[in-house]
């Protein structure tokens, strides 16, 4: 494939500056600054958070750290909840960096980055949020059969929870604000760039499926 090629000429030649285990540089990060978040909350009155976020009026005021420090941010859940959300997030980087490679996976993240800040500048407004979803999406194509416990309790396949999320991204997409959508449309980008190819390829493959058995039936 054109892709792979391409994707291997420059794991040649730039591979070797490649960072191992983005993931967990990551969430490691996120993981600080929710605990700091916890404490400069209670004890300062402080809320962390709010000096990483992506501002374009701040960032061009000199704070150039916001460029990419939004990266960092963890999602917005409880104690509990946070736990499960960092787990998963190192568990599916670390498994498409284990299948792909350092380079390819920190390519696909870069992408989305650049891509997310890009809309930032022009919209005044960026989230890892969607990021981190593609992520999920890159997952779900490359694992479709891995099992996680919904709610710690009930066994499914990661390919209908990326089913359920594509069609909640479909509804955010009529319902959200215009800034809303075109990140959501950057997570969307950044996916069919990697895998745009082989999303087809499943499509034709699943329809002619499809169409072998409704032919089977008719006979």
């Amino acid at each position: 494939m054109y892709e792979q090629t391409f994707l291997d000429k420059l794991n040649r030649k730039f591979g070797r500056f490649a960072i191992r285990n983005l993931m967990t540089i990551i969430v490691c990060g996120m993981a600080a600054v929710f605990l700091l978040d916890l404490y400069l909350t209670y004890e300062k009155g402080i809320y962390f958070s709010s000096y990483l976020t992506f501002d374009r009026a701040e960032i061009l005021s000199g704070q150039f750290w916001r460029i990419l420090s939004f990266i960092f941010l963890p999602p917005d859940s409880s104690v509990v909840f946070i736990i499960f959300s960092l787990y998963f997030y190192w568990m599916i980087g670390s498994a498409l960096e284990n299948q792909w490679g350092s380079f390819r996976f920190d390519l696909f993240y870069l992408c989305g980055i650049l891509a997310t800040v890009a809309v930032g500048f022009i919209t005044g407004y960026a989230l890892n949020d969607y990021l981190n979803l593609s992520l999920f999406f890159a997952f779900a194509l490359v694992y479709p059969d891995f099992q996680i416990m919904l709610f710690f309790l009930v066994p499914i396949k990661v390919k209908y929870l990326a089913f359920i999320d594509a069609v909640y991204f479909l509804w955010m997409l009529v319902t959200e604000s215009w800034r809303n959508k075109i990140v959501l449309l950057i997570a969307i980008a950044n996916v069919l760039l990697f895998f745009g190819r082989d999303f087809v390829s499943r499509i034709r493959s699943m329809y002619r499926r499809y169409k072998y058995r409704r032919d089977a039936n008719r006979r």
